[in-house]
């Protein structure tokens, strides 16, 4: 069995860069796309439709109306409990996540707008240690659960994180998932509205609390999503999976998500959620 390979087990990472980094290669169909072009088709392939991975940022910019964020616990950083030692220990990963993706934590949270609805935002980064659930992910994300209901909005969490519970803090790390779905339960009796966004990738103990809890949960076309991958999974039982496991139309079909939305329509399709929901709520 091999345990380390250098090919992604989740699929595409990067952007393939050709030609000085101007023209990126789609992994689905190989067209070569412009990088400006791409960026403004919200980095879906215009040949194929594949879904390339968006930064936090950019997801917020594409959901939200613009100038509206305002991001919350901005400063919250992790600590290293375990002082865990490895190839690289625990504050230099973070270091160096930090520095190539400019984020402080994989979680980036706060209200914003969308078609003048205010609303609470999560958004989790794979870029970031496989946007892993430490202590300030699950603390900020708990946070704006409790804002969300403090303040009865709709909170919308977007989930792209392929790690899980992260082995750098180890049980903290994995009360986190507890911790999350606790808060969103009190929303939950306190009538308020959770959407849940997956796309590629939302695995492991992200998808086991929060991710999955929605009162209503989307994912994007074809769109990694399971508890731990189809090839771990494949090498450990010894049989053939079915075709198309895990992706977001193999879940649809058998019942785990409520819908699967285009990225172009994803600002569309949450606020008439928000509108239809909130008024069938009160009404």
């Amino acid at each position: 069995m091999v345990f380390f390979s250098k090919k992604p087990i989740f699929g595409q990472t990067k952007k393939k860069s050709v030609g000085g980094g101007l023209w990126a290669k789609c992994p689905e169909c190989g067209e070569l796309l412009y990088k400006k072009t791409l960026k403004d088709n919200l980095e879906v392939c215009s040949k194929c439709d594949y879904h390339f991975r968006m930064t936090a940022y950019e997801r917020i910019e594409s959901v939200l109306d613009p100038g509206s964020f305002h991001e919350m616990y901005r400063n919250m950083r992790s600590e290293d409990p375990l002082k865990f030692k490895g190839p690289q220990d625990y504050p230099s990963k973070i270091k160096k996540d930090q520095k190539a993706t400019g984020l402080k934590e994989a979680a980036v949270v706060g209200e914003g707008d969308i078609s003048s609805r205010r609303i609470a935002l999560a958004v989790t980064d794979s870029r970031f240690i496989m946007g892993s659930m430490g202590s300030v992910v699950g603390e900020k994300i708990t946070r704006l659960i409790e804002y969300a209901d403090k303040e009865n909005i709709p909170l919308i969490i977007i989930s792209g994180s392929g790690g899980g519970a992260r082995m750098y803090e180890g049980l903290l790390s994995l009360m986190q998932m507890a911790k999350t779905s606790a808060a969103l339960e009190r929303l939950n009796k306190n009538g308020g509205l959770f959407i849940s966004v997956l796309t590629n990738p939302t695995m492991a103990g992200v998808m086991a609390s929060f991710a999955s809890l929605g009162d209503v949960i989307m994912a994007e076309p074809k769109a990694l999503i399971g508890f731990t991958g189809p090839r771990v999974i494949q090498q450990t039982i010894k049989q053939d999976l079915p075709e198309g496991f895990q992706s977001s139309e193999f879940l649809l079909e058998h019942g785990l998500i409520d819908m699967i939305v285009h990225r172009k329509d994803l600002k569309e399709r949450l606020s008439k959620l928000i509108d239809y929901l909130e008024v069938k709520g009160s009404a």
